[in-house]
Parts: C-alpha cells; sequence; structure tokens
C-alpha cells in the first residue's frame, strides 16, 4: 500500500512541486490572525483578492506533508497519510470547530486550487467534512472567514422546531431561503419571507434576499423565521389585522378572482379608484401574481422606496386576487403611501390622479433594474432627425429607467418650443407616463337661484339662469331681471346656510366664488323715492326659544335655535324702532304668519322678571361685535316643497317705513313689555287667512285680506294700526299695575308704560350678529338694531306661539320657473377633441418661462406637444378640475369616449408605422370616476376583469355587474387603455347574469346574484353615492 503510494508521489512529482510553489507563495506573506469578541477568526492576507474561497487543514498534518515532499524520500516515515482534521474539531460527532484555534499553530490556510490537487492525491479520512472557508470582503481589507455563523431556523408555523445551521458572512439571504425551504419541505412555488429575530424578541424584515448575511447584520444566535403567503393572500404574521364579516365565512368564500372591493379607511375613495384601476391593468398584475416583483426589487434606489411600496401593493393585489376575499381592507398600503409621501398622511380628501402619479413613480423607483444611474446630458436636435433624436431619447431613458412601469405605461412625445424674440426652435423628446388631456371650456355657466319678491304673499321662485363664467354678481341680477322685470338695482344676493346668511354679496364681487351646490337667494328690495333718507339693509332670522334655560351659557338665559328661511329688507333708518319693526315684520311674514283672532286670549305673562332677565342676557357672549364664521359644510338643510302655483306680482312697494313715520309711533326701548318676548316651537299648522276677523283695536277684515293682488301703496297693513286702549282696558291696566311689584327707581319710564299694553306680542326683537347666536340688545338712540356694522336682526318665538300662528308648511314652499322645466344639457365633447387640444400650440404662463440659450433669458416661448410613440397601456387624464387666477371649477362636461377601436394614428407624428412597430389601437379596459364638486365627492371606478371580460363597478366595498352603456358618464376622470395587440382573450366564460346586473357586497352576498330592478335604472341604480 505504502509503495503503491509513493508510486504515486513519483508519478507526480513536478505536480506535487507545483502546488508547493502554490502553497509557498499563498504562505509567503505575513498572515496576522486575529479573534472578535464572537470568536470568529479570519486570516488578513494580501494576496487573497485572487481567492473566493481557501481551506482550513492541520497544522501537523500540513508539517508532516511539507517535510515528506522536501526531502524527496519516498520511502520516509514523514508520509502525511490522508488528510486528517480531528485535532481541529471538539468532537467528531458533530465536527463542531474548537474554540480559538490560532493560525499557523493549530491550521494553515491554502488556495482551494491546492486544496483539490492534495485531496485528489491523498483524500481525506472517512466522514470529516472538508474546512471550506470564504474570503470575506470587508472595508478596506479581505479577510479569510474561519468561524462562520450559526443562526437558529424554524417555520412561522411552528417556532418550536428550530434547526442550527452554519452560514457564511458572504452567503445571501437567498440561500438561507434556499436551505430552510429544503429543510422544511416548503413546496415549490410557494412565496415565503423571511424575518430576523435578535435575542430582545423583536423581529425585521429581511426585506433584500440579495443582501450579504454580513450586511444584513445577522450573527450567531439569532433567529431566521420564515413563512409562507396564505391562499387568500395574506401572510401568517399580518392575517389577525385583516377585518373580516367572519373569519369562517371569510374562508370559504370563493369569488371570482380581481372582483373584490376595497373598504373606505375614512375619505379613501380616492385611493380605492386608483387601486382597482391598477389591479385591472392585465399586465401588471400578472407581474406581481407570477412574483417577477420578487427578483427586481430594489432596495439601494435614494430616488425609491426600499421597495416597501411595491411590496405594500404586492400585497393588496395577491388579496384582490386571491378570489377569498369580498372586501381587502389596504390600512397597510395607506400607512406606506402616507410615509412616503406626507401629503397623503391622515383622511383628508384627495385626487384619485395624484395618488395614481406617485404610486407609478413609487413602484418604478422600487422595481428599477437599473441599480447606478449614470448622468446623461441632453441634448437639443440642433437640427438631426426625429427619428434620430427620438431613439437616442428613448435609449437614453432606458439607461437610467427600466421597469415593468416603463415597459407598460411610458411613452414618449416630442416638445417643440420657439422663443418669440430670436425665434430659436428648441425640439426634445421626453418620456411620459400619462396624458393629461384638456377639456374644452365654455365661457358660460348655468346656475340656480330663488328669487323672494318684495310681495309678501308670493313664494320664492326657483330660476335657472346662465350666466358668464367671469361674471360678476351684477350679471346675475342683470340674468334675473330679465325673468321678473325687476330692475337690478334692487336686488341683493346672498348665500343662505342653515337659516342664516353665509355671505352677502356685493354686486362687484366674481360669480367664481359662488359654487354650485351653494343655495343663493336673491332678494327684492323696496325703493322709497318719496323718502330721500339713509336705508338701512336689514337682516332678518327667525329664531325659537327652548323651553329650559341655558345656564351653561354663563348666563342663565334661554337657548335659541334658528328655522325658517332669512329675509332682506330695506328699512329707512329712522324707522328701527322696536314698534315700526314689529308692524314691518309682520307685514312680511303674513303669508305664513296668521294675526289672532279677537276671540284667542293672549294670556299676559307673570314672570315679569324672568322675562327681564332673557331680554337682558347675552346667550353667554359678551363681545356685542363679534361675528362667528360659519363654515359652510353642506349645501342648506332647508327642504322645499315644490307649490302648484306660480305667484302674481303685488306692489313693488313697502308701504311700512312711511306708515311708522305718519302715525309719528313713539319707539320703544330694547327693555319693554314682557309680553313683547314671546318666542315659539316648531310644528305646522294649515295656512289661515291673516285678516278673517280682527278685534276693534285693528284694520277692518275686508283691508286685510288683500288677495293675490297684496295691499296697495300706501295702504296701511292691519299690524300698523295704532292701539287705542278703553276706557275698562285701562281701568285693568292700573289694576294690574296696582298689583304688579313696583319697578326699579332707575327704570326708564318708557319701560313702565309698556306695561300697561293689554296685548301680547307675537314675537319678541332682539338684535344680533350673523350668525344668529349673539344677543346686542338695542343699537343708538332707543334703536333695534346698531348700525356700526351689517345690521342682523332676529324674532324670536315661545314654541307655543310659534305652534299658533306660524305656519311651517306653508313658509317652506316655492315655486318653480318655467326655465327650471328645462333639461339641463351637459356639454358633450369627444375625447379626440381633448387629444387635439393636448397637442395645440400654447404660450407658456409668466410663472414658468423658458430659458433661451441664444437671447440668454427667459422668455414666454410658444410650445407645442405632438404624440411620437404610445405605450401598451395608455393612462388618460382628463383635466375636469380648472384652476386659474380668478377661478377655481370642475368641469362636468360629457366626454364621449369609445370603449373599443380609440385610433390614435391621426394623432401619432410618424403618420406611417413600420411593419415592426405596433399598432395604435386601444381597447378601453378601466375608468376612474368622479362625483361631486371642488370640496369634496367621491371616487368610484368602472373596470373589465382580465379572466372573463366581464365590466364590473367597484364603491369601495362594493362590488356590481355593470354594462357597457353605464360606463360613459360626466364623471369620468381617469382612463385607462391597452393596445389591442396585447389584449389576452379571457380564459373563463363570462357570467350569467341575465338580462339585469348583480351585486355583492362586503356584507350580505357570497357571490354575484341577480337584481331585477338594475337593468331599468341603469348605472346609477347600483351607486350607492356618498359625500366624503
Amino acid at each position: 500500500m505504502k509503495a503503491s503510494c509513493f508510486s504515486q508521489v513519483n508519478l507526480a512529482e513536478q505536480r506535487v512541486k507545483a502546488a508547493l510553489n502554490v502553497i509557498t507563495a499563498f504562505l509567503f506573506f505575513t498572515f496576522s490572525g486575529w479573534m472578535d469578541n464572537s470568536s470568529e477568526l479570519f486570516q488578513t492576507s494580501a494576496d487573497t483578492e485572487g481567492f473566493s474561497a481557501v481551506y482550513v487543514v492541520d497544522r501537523r498534518w500540513f508539517d508532516q506533508w511539507k517535510e515528506f515532499v522536501e526531502t524527496g524520500d519516498q520511502n520516509s516515515t514523514s508520509f502525511p497519510g490522508q488528510i486528517d482534521n480531528a485535532e481541529l474539531f471538539e468532537d467528531l460527532d458533530s465536527y463542531h470547530l474548537k474554540d480559538r484555534l490560532v493560525e499557523d499553530e493549530d491550521f494553515v490556510l491554502v488556495p482551494a486550487e491546492a486544496w483539490h490537487k492534495l485531496l485528489s492525491w491523498y483524500g481525506m479520512v472517512d466522514d470529516q467534512p472538508p474546512l471550506e472557508r470564504k474570503v470575506v470582503d470587508l472595508p478596506s481589507t479581505l479577510k479569510v472567514e474561519v468561524y462562520p455563523i450559526e443562526i437558529f431556523l424554524c417555520l412561522h408555523s411552528n417556532m418550536e422546531n428550530a434547526v442550527t445551521t452554519k452560514f457564511s458572512r458572504t452567503d445571501s439571504i437567498h440561500s438561507i431561503q434556499r436551505a430552510m425551504c429544503q429543510a422544511f419541505s416548503v413546496p415549490p412555488g410557494s412565496e415565503c419571507r423571511l424575518w430576523m429575530k435578535s435575542s430582545d424578541s423583536s423581529c425585521e424584515r429581511l426585506r433584500n434576499v440579495h443582501m450579504s448575511v454580513l450586511d444584513a447584520c445577522l450573527s450567531s444566535g439569532m433567529t431566521v423565521i420564515m413563512e409562507t403567503r396564505n391562499a387568500d393572500g395574506t401572510w401568517p404574521s399580518s392575517r389577525p389585522q385583516i377585518m373580516r364579516n367572519s373569519v369562517e365565512e371569510q374562508d370559504s368564500y370563493r369569488g371570482q378572482p380581481g372582483v373584490c372591493g376595497l373598504t373606505n379607511l375614512g375619505n379613501t375613495c380616492f385611493m380605492n379608484s386608483a387601486l382597482q384601476c391598477l389591479s385591472n391593468t392585465p399586465p401588471l398584475t400578472e407581474y406581481f401574481l407570477q412574483n417577477s416583483y420578487v427578483d427586481e426589487l430594489n432596495f439601494t434606489n435614494p430616488l425609491g422606496m426600499k421597495g416597501e411600496i411595491a411590496e405594500a401593493y404586492a400585497d393588496v393585489i395577491k388579496q384582490m386576487w386571491s378570489g377569498r376575499h369580498y372586501s381587502v381592507v389596504p390600512r397597510v398600503f395607506k400607512t406606506k403611501v402616507g410615509h412616503f409621501a406626507s401629503q397623503f398622511l391622515g383622511y383628508q380628501q384627495h385626487d384619485s390622479q395624484e395618488l395614481l402619479s406617485f404610486l407609478l413613480d413609487g413602484l418604478h423607483e422600487d422595481l428599477n433594474r437599473v441599480k447606478n444611474k449614470e448622468y446623461i446630458e441632453l441634448r437639443d436636435a440642433d437640427g438631426r432627425q426625429d427619428q434620430e433624436v427620438a431613439e437616442e431619447a428613448w435609449r437614453n431613458h432606458l439607461r437610467r429607467n427600466d421597469s415593468v412601469i416603463v415597459d407598460t405605461f411610458h411613452g414618449l412625445f416630442k416638445s417643440t418650443l420657439v422663443c418669440p424674440e430670436c425665434h430659436k426652435v428648441s425640439v426634445t423628446f421626453d418620456p411620459f407616463c400619462y396624458l393629461s388631456v384638456p377639456l374644452p371650456v365654455s365661457k358660460e355657466r348655468v346656475m340656480e337661484v330663488f328669487f323672494v319678491s318684495l310681495d309678501p304673499y308670493a313664494k320664492p321662485v326657483q330660476h335657472r339662469v346662465v350666466v358668464p363664467k367671469a361674471g360678476k354678481v351684477s350679471d346675475l341680477c342683470s340674468a334675473l331681471s330679465e325673468m321678473t322685470s325687476v330692475p337690478p338695482t334692487q336686488m341683493v344676493v346672498a348665500d343662505v346656510f342653515n337659516h342664516r346668511f353665509y355671505k352677502i354679496y356685493n354686486v362687484g364681487e366674481s360669480l367664481s366664488a359662488i359654487l354650485d351646490r351653494d343655495d343663493i337667494f336673491v332678494y327684492e328690495l323696496s325703493v322709497l323715492e318719496e323718502q330721500p333718507e339713509e336705508q338701512v339693509l336689514l337682516a332678518l332670522y327667525l329664531r325659537e326659544r327652548s323651553h329650559y334655560r341655558d345656564y351653561g351659557s354663563g348666563g342663565g338665559s334661554y337657548g335659541t335655535s334658528l328655522f325658517g328661511h332669512p329675509l332682506l329688507l330695506n328699512v329707512p333708518r329712522s324707522s328701527c324702532s322696536q314698534e315700526a319693526l314689529y308692524n314691518l315684520f309682520l307685514q312680511r311674514l303674513a303669508r305664513y304668519v296668521r294675526l289672532p283672532d279677537p276671540s284667542e286670549e293672549l294670556e299676559e305673562e307673570e314672570e315679569d322678571d324672568e322675562e327681564e332677565l332673557y331680554k337682558t342676557q347675552t346667550n353667554g357672549i359678551s363681545d356685542d361685535d363679534e361675528q362667528e364664521e360659519v363654515e359652510p359644510a353642506g349645501p342648506s338643510q332647508t327642504d322645499y316643497s315644490c307649490g302648484d302655483a306660480t305667484p302674481n306680482r303685488k306692489s313693488d312697494g313697502d308701504t311700512t317705513e312711511p306708515q311708522a313715520e305718519e302715525n309719528h309711533i313713539q319707539p320703544l326701548p330694547d327693555h319693554g313689555d314682557p309680553g313683547e318676548n314671546s318666542n315659539g316651537s316648531q310644528s305646522q299648522t294649515e295656512p289661515g287667512c291673516s285678516g278673517d276677523a280682527n278685534s276693534a283695536d285693528d284694520m277692518d277684515p275686508g283691508e286685510q285680506s288683500s288677495g293675490p293682488a297684496g295691499p296697495d301703496r300706501g295702504s296701511k297693513p292691519p299690524a300698523e294700526q295704532p292701539h287705542e286702549p278703553t276706557e275698562e282696558e285701562n281701568e285693568e291696566d292700573k289694576q294690574e299695575e296696582a298689583c304688579s311689584p313696583s319697578p326699579p327707581a332707575n327704570e326708564h319710564p318708557a319701560k313702565r308704560r309698556a306695561c300697561h299694553v293689554r296685548r301680547k306680542r307675537l314675537f319678541s326683537i332682539q338684535a344680533v350678529n350673523s350668525n344668529g347666536t349673539t344677543e346686542r340688545g338695542m343699537g343708538e338712540g332707543g334703536s333695534a338694531v346698531s348700525f356700526s356694522s351689517q345690521p342682523y336682526v332676529a324674532i324670536d318665538w315661545e314654541p307655543d306661539m310659534k305652534k299658533r300662528f306660524y305656519n311651517e308648511n306653508e313658509a317652506e314652499k316655492y315655486v318653480k320657473h318655467a326655465s327650471m322645466e328645462v333639461p339641463q344639457q351637459h356639454m358633450t365633447v369627444q375625447l379626440q377633441q381633448c387629444i387635439e387640444l393636448f397637442t395645440t400650440v400654447e404660450t407658456l404662463e409668466e410663472e414658468n418661462p423658458w430659458y433661451c440659450p441664444v437671447c440668454k433669458k427667459h422668455q414666454l416661448a410658444t410650445k407645442k406637444l405632438d404624440l411620437w410613440s404610445l405605450p401598451e397601456v395608455l393612462i388618460i387624464h382628463l383635466k375636469r378640475f380648472s384652476y386659474t387666477k380668478f377661478t377655481r371649477e370642475k368641469l362636468d362636461s360629457i366626454v364621449e369616449f369609445p370603449l373599443r377601436d380609440l385610433d390614435f394614428s391621426g394623432f401619432l407624428l410618424r403618420k406611417t408605422l413600420s411593419s415592426e412597430e405596433p399598432p395604435s389601437r386601444y381597447d378601453l379596459i378601466a375608468v376612474s370616476n368622479h362625483y361631486g364638486g371642488l370640496r369634496d365627492g367621491h371616487y368610484t371606478t368602472y373596470a373589465k376583469n382580465k379572466d372573463n371580460g366581464q365590466w364590473y363597478y367597484f364603491d369601495d366595498s362594493k362590488v356590481t355587474y355593470a354594462t357597457e352603456d353605464q360606463i360613459v358618464t360626466n364623471a369620468a376622470y381617469v382612463l385607462f387603455y391597452q393596445r389591442q395587440d396585447k389584449i389576452r382573450k379571457p380564459t373563463l366564460p363570462a357570467p350569467n347574469t341575465g338580462p339585469t346586473s348583480s351585486s355583492q357586497t362586503s356584507s350580505d352576498t357570497a357571490s354575484c346574484k341577480d337584481d331585477e330592478d338594475a337593468a331599468e335604472l341603469g348605472a346609477a341604480s347600483s351607486i350607492t353615492m356618498e359625500t366624503e
């Protein structure tokens, strides 16, 4: 045996010497072994750069072999025999290396080439493993790893069963994943993710599987946990956070993949709409469902989100396309979006297109195949051919941007800028991800307003008028004047919200401040030519006094609440006393406020002190001039009931003011008769004739019932007749005065005189602020209002008085003008018109000038965009929200867009395409809809399922069948088109919806069921609109 070994050595003597030379050269360098706190020994060598791995050999065996080779004596007793590293192991069962082994004393390191030579010549002791060690590239040095790390591996489902495995620091996380899949028999194709658990029990995701163990900061003693994705698209670690209707029901549900709602987390319909559109974009969804994204995650891109946005999006898509959810809760995705884009933090309302833009850019950067972007200087065309410049631009774009987003959504357009001064032409080709196309803007708008006539017996009339978009309030008055024959100068326009005036407009204000959802009232004002004295525009509120005191306000006054419609009146400044205003208000409210019959007793209030307290308190607000702002939370909650008859025009003047002066009515101070402060409660009474019976103190019934024609100018309204007490009444008043407590000595004499008035008033009058909440008492000189600012007055009703004399049904009635009967036509435009507008020449705005390289200054150049090449999936954003310096509006025009065969060949700059280039015909696959206005709204989605070809309507968590004739509406906001040559035929038959549409919700249906009424009602039948 020994001779044969020698023979073998003789035959290979040259090779042994060559191996020795290699080893000697390797060992020639000075090695400095070192040991860290974890007993991990590395060998430093300046010559290890050429090696990826070395082998550990026992020092005694190596010295014996070296002596044997150097002597050249084949019969030497120094023949080493088989390679034996037994002295390096703690035991021969685990083959665990002894701690603190020292290089050159206990072992030597040999290159892989020399090791393979030695192994082929001498062999190795049975069952001993070769001690291969990796060369680790550390900052500024290379070290040989003698002691690899030992980590524990386990599954998330069975964390008690852990195995110990050694890994080099140069191994990738993916190698650990492969080892775990093999050790735990994970089925091939399963999607896995790893967690690193340190000693403090905290877990951290190992996101980048291409990262090395060293870079992942894994060390000996740590645990790596593997979890595999569930069949429903969720992960075991996040499954407890999934909101479900019923765990059993959810686990047993089987539906069409992709037909899945998204829960609204609070104003997140914009996000749900964008996600549904992308979810039904076949190439992108298949990319994620096939796990192609895993190998392309870019964790080092400084412009990206470390792969977190892509992973969060993938989780949502896999859940939606698992076919096991009615509705998915995208809470983790929402959190990730808010983390990387602070504008989407919280739960405010946002734009679905803005989120779509961020998401596409984020997915692109997270999945960018270009790891290190090079700097590329853009070149101008400088007279070169468009084809050459376009190809160069696209190549440069791909050198820095290469992802599934670029493959699917990116196209190229030509941008041409012309300097207006030197006529320098600059041509560049720029990539785009979506087209934002403008809509033709109408110069007119339609407004709906309520006209309140000066005639107290005429109901408000609702009109629909056409005004200039850039017009002023005066234009609205002029347009309304043509319908009502009332001069515009006798009109005042106000926004009514929640029974109060939100804003009273000046004639010079812009109409852009008035939104379509605002309740606009136009009031006719009286003009008194015979009295040139100063007129006061008085705002009148109606309030109901509660039954209890509002002690929480600080003064113990009675609480009040607004009701009904406010009024605006022109009143002479001299006629603003309590008595004059009371009579005026009675006349203006005559249609729905009846006067008491003589047989009706209006009892005097006995709690004089309590009533005085009510009149002197200010509802807890001490600042009389405080103007509280009212935040318009929505349209007026007034529920108009449509009347039958259109009212006839009555007198053009208001007869109250001059009569108050002619009769020399003595103004009463604020704290008058306690009976004047009666207030009322809401109830409904039948409208009664205001003049069918009156006492001798009032007018004759024939004068009071003026009929449709109304009172004549100069005639005295029934409530304005001065009251002449009889002898019997005077006697009774004297007795009451004797029985009542004496007023304080400092009380105004008029107050004591007011106590003699027997008849109680229907309501009291209080000066208030613009909110109608702060009682400010009397104005200057005994007037009921203050003239320092816009005067506001409230009439307060007791609940019982309001119930008896205020006809709420009649007060809410209004009539519709003939203009309301004409159907309101939405402006209809073709999508091709919008694209043509996109490619027309425009002049740059002052905020965005272009720097001319010839003129050496910024210029307002002309700009023209032309389409050069189109992507597989074309996103078209309809710019419905128009913002200028002067106006902000949403365009509700109906854009007619084709569902099939959208041909872009006429819009491409290259009119003729080669046979190698793709066609330019597209089919619609998804639509993001926006309902509402500028301030608020709701987003939904129409989308076509890629597997069965059926259209669905996605409204947050609710999903319903849709038909093609429902898709084109004035709510369409973002359109998704797919090129026809890339459209795959459905793999499943279309669902049998029959003549009706069906719906599936997250609460009551396990599958799409027929809805018999949906076919007749169309799209609106399955839409539950909400305003967020």
